[in-house]
């Protein structure tokens, strides 16, 4: 498979210095065999301008420093999704009580928002703070968004997000059959779908923005 990789690179350099157009190199290579996106993705490496020699793109690399922000950074949204979450859902817990809920439940209640209060004070500041950074750094090297990490966490972060709005969709369709969808219930389903679903669009978002710069 590397000696594959290889032979594509050399091809599309090699056709690149002759001067033919990518079009015609890309529908080559498809007529070959290769894959459509694997083939753009070859002519992705070299940037399209005017220039004697293929110029090659940044690639992608691993940096510790950026493992760290990533990481940190993705934590501390997490942090924030669950606890903005768990304090909606106490709210409503407190606003419309449940009969069938105990008083042990109902007295966890203000420890429980408090205790969400105060994630929500460090994790929301901390993740702009970084958001911020990273943003700048982004705007004055492009070639930071290239980084491993950052396209890893951000993948992993949309695989949570949708796992968490098929569950979100299938206790909403379950509640609904069995006829217990209360509102309480139904106002808890629209705080997970606001959240989960404002995650995956961003994400999903940023991504193309990637795609449409490449």
């Amino acid at each position: 498979m590397a000696n594959a990789s290889q032979d594509l690179d050399v091809f599309v350099r090699d056709a690149l210095v002759r001067g033919l157009p990518r079009g015609e190199i890309e529908q080559a290579l498809v007529t070959a065999g290769w894959p459509q996106e694997q083939a753009r993705a070859a002519l992705s490496v070299y940037a399209d301008q005017a220039f004697p020699v293929p110029v090659p793109r940044p690639r992608a690399y691993l940096s510790a420093r950026e493992a760290f922000l990533y990481l940190t950074l993705f934590v501390t949204l997490y942090l924030f999704a669950y606890h903005l979450g768990s304090l909606l859902f106490d709210l409503l817990n407190l606003r419309l009580p449940d009969p069938a809920d105990n008083e042990y439940r109902a007295a966890q209640l203000p420890d429980s928002i408090r205790f969400s209060t105060a994630a929500l004070i460090i994790s929301f500041p901390v993740f702009l703070f970084l958001a911020n950074l990273v943003a700048r750094e982004q705007r004055s090297h492009p070639a930071k968004r290239l980084s491993v990490v950052r396209r890893w966490l951000t993948y992993l972060t949309l695989f949570v997000a949708a796992c968490v709005l098929l569950g979100d969709m299938i206790a909403l369709v379950d509640g609904l059959l069995s006829g217990e969808a209360s509102l309480r219930f139904l106002l808890k389903v629209a705080v997970v779908l606001a959240i989960a679903g404002s995650v995956l669009g961003y994400y999903l978002w940023d991504l193309r923005r990637d795609e449409a710069d490449a």
